[in-house]
């Protein structure tokens, strides 16, 4: 890239980061109301993303090849007892993160 476009491209990053953070605030100000449909979708993307990222995770497991799908199992149990345990979702996300890539690499 020649030193125009890497001034471009990183003017553009810029633009587009700011874009996301303010237009958010120029859209829905302080003093008003938000919309009924924005605050259903800020109750219902959180489960719908984590429902997408659970099922695209366990989307290629073969349950008869290679491990049977046990590491993934064993990790999904311990989010799910993290879970009821400390009510803590980034507590449970890493600890079924670090519990799956232990036993990918040093058991299975």
């Amino acid at each position: 890239m020649t030193l125009i476009q890497q001034l471009i491209t990183i003017a553009m990053v810029v633009l587009g980061t700011m874009v996301t953070r303010f237009l958010p605030f120029l859209i829905f100000p302080a003093g008003k109301q938000t919309p009924n449909y924005i605050r259903y979708l800020g109750k219902v993307l959180p489960s719908a993303v984590f429902g997408l990222l659970v099922i695209y995770c366990l989307k290629d497991v073969t349950l008869f090849a290679g491990s049977h799908g046990i590491p993934e199992l064993i990790s999904i149990l311990l989010v799910i007892g993290l879970h009821l345990w400390k009510r803590q979702m980034l507590l449970s996300i890493a600890g079924g993160t670090v519990c799956y890539m232990l036993l990918v690499q040093l058991v299975f």
